[in-house]
């Protein structure tokens, strides 16, 4: 799951270079994500996203990283309708980001607001949201972005500990061994994880108390009662299929 999944072209927004620049709405704005069958979620999602996803853990590298299953099958996203909509009430915000992104270091000092250069929502006259004004300063419209950029860095920080926490608790298990799991579709693969009930349940009362006080225990809750929005994702991989 890399961060940049999307970006075609990442550039660095500049203030003299991109004065003109405006952004408008696509007729079809989630084509950029048709194929792309996951995509990372913050645990602050978690419980607004369980009411339409499948929500999983997926070890990428030396990191295990939460992840909303958009198809079983690569190269496809099942929530992108063939109109380019995205067919859900609920958008991930690591999808609602796009096209733009905050990169380029690991503190917020050393972090700086990038746009996909590729993005063909973007124009240099006439009509749209511009980026900065006459005197080169940021819009109040994509001060608005820089703000949900910096909240979504901030829910990926929390996401790490959640996540650190969990594996120090010996709370995963491999999708491999749920073998019901693969009557539902779900990719077998030894890197795609979920929460082990019978290990949760087992553990001490601090431990418990631990994930409780930190508000962590609702979401872990929340991504094992999302597993069962696997039959909603075959109903739509059944639907696609029989319209192709």
């Amino acid at each position: 799951m890399a961060e940049l999944l999307f970006y075609q072209k990442p550039v660095v927004l500049d203030r003299q270079r991109h004065r003109q620049w405006r952004i408008i709405r696509q007729e079809r704005p989630h084509d950029f994500a048709a194929r792309t069958n996951s995509v990372l979620l913050t645990g602050a999602e978690f419980i607004e996203a369980a009411r339409e996803y499948a929500i999983f853990f997926a070890r990428v590298g030396s990191k295990i990283l939460p992840l909303v299953l958009l198809s079983p099958r690569d190269n496809e996203n099942l929530f992108v309708r063939p109109d380019g909509i995205w067919e859900a009430r609920y958008i991930p915000g690591f999808v609602r980001r796009y096209p733009f992104v905050l990169a380029g270091g690991e503190h917020d000092s050393q972090l700086t607001v990038c746009i996909d250069a590729a993005y063909s929502g973007i124009l240099s006259t006439g009509v749209g949201e511009r980026l900065f004004d006459d005197q080169g300063q940021q819009t109040p419209w994509l001060q608005s972005v820089v703000r949900f950029l910096q909240q979504f860095q901030e829910w990926v920080r929390r996401t790490e500990v959640f996540v650190n926490r969990l594996e120090g608790m010996d709370l995963f298990v491999s999708v491999v061994d749920r073998p019901e799991m693969r009557g539902w579709g779900v990719p077998a693969s030894p890197d795609l994880l979920v929460v082990d009930e019978k290990k949760l349940l087992e553990l001490s009362k601090p431990q418990a108390l631990e994930l409780f006080r930190c508000g962590e225990l609702a979401w872990v809750h929340a991504h094992l009662a999302s597993l069962g929005n696997l039959g909603r994702l075959m109903e739509l991989m059944a639907r696609r299929t029989g319209g192709e």
